[in-house]
């Protein structure tokens, strides 16, 4: 085929197939395993029981990062088996942290992905809690990445919800 030409669609896939490039949809994970799930419900089956006062003093936190120039929507793509695509210098995220309790929504924060977990826990943890009118003695709700367990991190914090 010569440039210039117009060619088929047919044609086209051929000379990619032929380079080892195949059209595929981008592979997505669960967000959670079916073992995190059974986990997860397990935890609150046995919180079920729970006081309302109890439910009431319990402080609740996730984190996400979020990071740039990545799509949420199925992407087709054309490229060699186990090719990953990358942005030079890594495209940049940021961690945007927030918490809530049963009545209303805590602080929030959007920080620097390098920011430290124990950090953002210093800064707004307490506060967060004294202005939800938790007092002094909450119970804490976290995910349980490592990050976020290490003994370093729960050396203030003595009331911390399980969580799989």
């Amino acid at each position: 085929m010569e440039m210039g030409e117009p060619s088929s669609r047919t044609t086209i896939s051929a000379g990619l197939h032929q380079s080892g490039l195949y059209g595929r949809v981008a592979n997505r994970k669960p967000l959670l395993s079916k073992r995190h799930i059974t986990a997860c419900l397990e935890i609150a089956k046995r919180h079920l029981k729970d006081s309302p006062i109890t439910r009431n003093k319990i402080l609740w936190s996730d984190k996400t990062k979020i990071e740039l120039f990545v799509l949420n929507a199925k992407l087709y793509v054309w490229r060699k088996p186990g090719t990953i695509p990358t942005v030079k210098h890594g495209g940049g995220s940021i961690m945007l942290w927030g918490c809530s309790s049963e009545a209303e929504t805590g602080q929030d924060r959007v920080k620097d992905e390098r920011a430290k977990y124990r950090e953002i826990l210093d800064e707004n943890l307490l506060q967060s809690a004294q202005d939800l009118g938790l007092g002094r003695s909450f119970t804490f709700q976290q995910d349980n990445d490592t990050k976020h367990t290490a003994n370093t991190k729960h050396e203030w914090l003595q009331n911390v919800l399980e969580c799989p």
